[in-house]
């Protein structure tokens, strides 16, 4: 797929004006009550005993950038205004934590992991008065870093300001890289583009054609939990469902369940995937049905889990145990047309409908913990979306689509998942630091979900780890916030990054020719990362 050479897209820019109104301090209620989504750009959340945030003041206008425009602290307006939008109420701030839908209680997994408070030096947010560093800076500070032995002899290099778009280090930044897991932030961008902030994905149940068959109907919610112990907070839930099928029978018992995954098609494992993929516990078979990302055992922690090979009949026996059905009676099958007359119910008649947490909950998920069926899950949305088969093949076609519509150099993306873990991906690092500056923008606010879920260096998600003792990355700490990619041979990071100056930056480094392990490529990426951190680079 092409689009537009790189440099001739614009994205025209609304004089709305910038509301600066979040920094150090607890979470200020937005519309409606509701509090931003995660860690702002500019703030990540304060301990409860922090002193109030002070009155804002409004923010200076921006020399005019070269490409696209605004201001990065408007991503807190925008991420209100997307939030409200769907009704989302968050008990506490944070990464993920306490964005947990209806059901706060439930689903101890993935999205409801408890974050430590917030060290003091992750409250410093970005000062659009600050000055912009200097490309000869920059290229100081990270020649040095880029050519070492550990990252390997391709290392491709993006780096650009948020505010005004300007280039400050580019190494390859033009040429498509293998970006494993850095792959989830065009999944997130276009996703949104393409279905909205506010977006459920339904799972159904209908009259079968013969009586007492109940088919399931799987929409692609990954998230998809049988009761209030699944994975991931705030799910649809199948004792729901089952309750409603049994109030629509009345009286009837129902017999049989059939499972109607045919939205989706195409092979279930993608394109380009390592051998181990399937069965290492990181990936699955993507199916149109499944419970609790596939995963057996819903209450396991974090990380690579068992799956089961076959996710949709699987969800289906559940769903027949629910119903007091024999498990032995659960076959694949396709929903009959609704039927005007007949049996009652009617064959096609709807028994019952449950909705996924909105799309914004789930890009948040898939980023945050870097979920490799969610993000499959949704690159199948943006397919449908575009009128596109739900298959690896046309969720890829899908997002190269989107990111030319979005006035992007789409010759620059070519994907086979949604995930990155397929080795056939190719993504530039300029394109990945222009998919973040559009998000920045207040004329895509259903691009804003992408930053709420990126982690933290030394606090959360993929970071949690990184950037506390390693020598030389101590400056990322509460600075970095990232997505992260890791295969065998490469490694991978992009997102922003907070000068010692103050100022907003973007950054993508992807590396496809890594000799070594990930124990020295991580810490020689962060330090590329806290280099740019620690620098004022005038």
């Amino acid at each position: 797929m092409s689009g537009p050479p790189r440099g001739s897209a614009t994205v025209p820019v609304s004089p709305a004006p910038v509301s600066p109104s979040f920094g150090p301090g607890p979470v200020t209620p937005g519309p409606g009550g509701v509090p931003p989504l995660g860690p702002p750009i500019s703030a990540l959340p304060a301990p409860a005993d922090a002193a109030p945030a002070p009155a804002p003041t409004p923010a200076p206008t921006p020399a005019a950038p070269r490409r696209r425009t605004r201001l990065p602290l408007v991503l807190a307006a925008v991420l209100l205004l997307a939030l409200a939008s769907v009704g989302v109420v968050i008990i506490r701030p944070g990464p993920v934590a306490g964005w947990l839908g209806d059901d706060a209680g439930s689903g101890p997994n993935a999205a409801g992991v408890t974050q430590d408070p917030a060290p003091s030096d992750v409250l410093a947010g970005p000062d659009s008065n600050a000055p912009v560093p200097s490309p000869d800076g920059v290229r100081a500070a990270l020649d040095p870093l880029v050519g070492v032995a550990a990252l390997g002899n391709r290392v491709n290099v993006s780096v650009a300001d948020v505010i005004t778009g300007q280039t400050l280090f580019a190494k390859g930044a033009d040429d498509g890289t293998v970006p494993a897991s850095v792959t989830k932030l065009a999944t997130a961008v276009t996703v949104l583009a393409a279905r909205g902030s506010g977006y459920r994905i339904p799972t159904r149940a209908v009259a079968g054609a013969k009586a007492g068959e109940v088919v399931i109907v799987g929409g692609g919610d990954p998230t998809l939990a049988i009761n209030k112990k699944g994975y991931y907070p705030g799910a649809a839930r199948l004792d729901d469902l089952a309750a409603q099928v049994r109030a629509a029978l009345g009286g009837t018992p129902p017999t049989s369940v059939t499972v109607d995954g045919s939205v989706y098609s195409g092979p279930v494992y993608g394109p380009g995937w390592d051998d181990d993929i399937p069965t290492g516990g990181s990936g699955g078979a993507v199916t149109a049905l499944m419970t609790d990302g596939a995963r057996t055992d819903p209450g396991v922690e974090h990380g690579s889990a068992p799956r089961f090979a076959e996710p949709d009949l699987a969800a289906g026996k559940a769903f027949a145990r629910l119903l007091g059905v024999p498990t032995d009676s659960v076959k694949r099958g396709a929903a009959p047309p609704q039927a005007a007359t007949g049996a009652s119910p009617a064959p096609g008649t709807e028994l019952g409908v449950v909705q996924s947490p909105p799309l914004i909950r789930l890009v948040d998920v898939m980023i945050s913990e870097s979920d490799n069926l969610v993000a499959e899950a949704l690159a199948r949305q943006v397919a449908l979306a575009r009128g596109q088969p739900a298959s690896f093949d046309g969720g890829a076609a899908a997002m190269d689509a989107e990111v030319a519509e979005l006035g992007l150099p789409a010759d620059e993306i070519s994907v086979s998942d949604g995930s990155g873990l397929s080795r056939l991906n190719r993504i530039s690092p300029s394109l990945l630091t222009d998919l973040i500056r559009l998000a920045a923008t207040p004329d895509h606010p259903e691009l804003a979900g992408v930053f709420g879920g990126l982690p933290v260096g030394g606090w959360s998600g993929t970071l949690n780890e990184r950037y506390r003792n390693t020598a030389g990355t101590a400056a990322g700490a509460g600075s970095v916030r990232a997505k992260t990619g890791t295969l065998t041979g490469v490694h991978s990071i992009a997102g922003l990054v907070t000068t010692a100056d103050g100022r907003l930056l973007t950054f993508a480094v992807l590396t496809d020719k890594v000799p070594g392990d990930r124990d020295t490529a991580q810490p020689a990426l962060d330090r590329i990362a806290a280099a740019l951190a620690g620098c004022g680079c005038g």
